[in-house]
């Protein structure tokens, strides 16, 4: 039997609770597949600066390192947003994808077709969007130096080297061949130094995927596009900081923030989490919608456990489920047979995965 250690970072507001339902569904799997989890907890966020003063205790950084994969829930709360900002959660992330070095930032947006009416765009523009925007996430401004802010200015530098856009050029490149062979650079390369760099580095890397047809588009535009023409794209390749706008804004295509996966990998650690936040609104009233972490424990089998079978048990299930009517608070107006707790859902996944031969 196959034995994997998996990390868990519940974290904060109703990161506990969507992490409890996708470890549920996993747990489901040791029954029907050969393969079993030894789960081990660690803090990050607010819940460890309560207990640290530290929102990324070390004792975190070298269980993730020790683990076959993270995964990971939401961090982050009103309650802590007037510390300094480097014992704030969201620092406290930053410095983890830092410390695993997971540079490439993987979110599908896909669209089921059980709930093509909630988005908010008409059915013909979304029915069959299928699209991944694979982002740099440990470079770019965010991490750019000199950075600061002084008495009547602040600054950030957008910075990225030619080995920094190599490496997640193929990340992009070699995922658009499992997929339609179709790659868009999103940049800024009419304004921005570092994005006419990005392009000629993207252009010199496509040179090795003569399979892959490539597109550019600057930013503003490929924000327009996503909402007028999203079925155009496969794989939009882009900045840490552009990519962290277009992921959220294609999110809202299938018109629930809380069903999408996504994945951070690196050389040596990868961590799967649902793209949503901590939402401190909801935290703790038992109606968040935990399908997008159980899809990112399905990424996690299949792009990193190389758990294939099992990961398409989980996909497979979370459609049927759909399909016959359950729905969480979030979704709960487009073709729901019963308004499901987040528990509930968990459950039911986890059911329809032992149906599953």
């Amino acid at each position: 039997m196959k034995q994997y250690k998996i990390a868990l970072i519940k974290g904060d507001g109703i990161g506990p609770e969507v992490i409890n339902e996708a470890k549920k569904v996993l747990e489901t799997l040791t029954e029907k597949q050969d393969l079993s989890f030894e789960f081990n907890e660690y803090l990050m966020g607010g819940c460890a600066y309560e207990k640290y003063q530290n929102p990324l205790p070390e004792e975190t950084i070298e269980g993730c390192l020790k683990a076959d994969a993270v995964l990971f829930g939401a961090i982050g709360g009103n309650k802590w947003d007037n510390l300094p900002r480097e014992l704030r959660p969201e620092s406290g992330l930053l410095k983890l994808r830092k410390k695993l070095e997971v540079f490439a930032n993987i979110r599908p947006a896909m669209v089921f077709d059980e709930l093509i009416e909630a988005s908010t765009l008409k059915s013909e523009v979304i029915s069959g969007v299928d699209l991944v925007v694979v982002r740099e996430l440990i470079g770019g401004i965010y991490f750019g130096e000199p950075k600061g802010r002084e008495k009547d200015k602040a600054y950030n530098t957008m910075i990225y080297t030619v080995d920094e856009i190599k490496r997640i050029a193929k990340v992009g490149f070699e995922l658009a061949r499992t997929r339609r062979k179709k790659l868009c650079s999103v940049d800024k390369a009419n304004v921005l130094d570092v994005s006419a760099l990005w392009r000629e580095v993207v252009i010199e890397v496509a040179k090795e995927y003569p399979d892959v047809e490539l597109t550019h588009q600057y930013v503003d535009n490929a924000s327009m596009q996503l909402i007028l023409n999203p079925k155009q794209f496969d794989i939009i390749l882009t900045s840490n900081l552009f990519g962290d706008i277009l992921s959220d804004e294609a999110s809202m295509l299938t018109g629930s923030i809380g069903l999408l996966p996504s994945s951070s990998i690196g050389e040596k650690a990868a961590l799967y989490e649902p793209i949503h936040g901590s939402a401190p609104d909801i935290a703790g009233l038992g109606i968040a919608n935990p399908i997008a972490t159980i899809l990112s424990a399905s990424m996690m089998l299949k792009n990193t456990l190389k758990e294939t079978l099992a990961a398409d048990k989980i996909q497979k299930a979370i459609s049927k489920v759909l399909k016959e009517g359950y729905r969480t608070k979030d979704i709960a107006s487009f073709g729901a047979k019963e308004i499901c707790s987040t528990s509930k859902m968990g459950t039911l996944i986890a059911e329809y995965v032992k149906r599953e031969e």
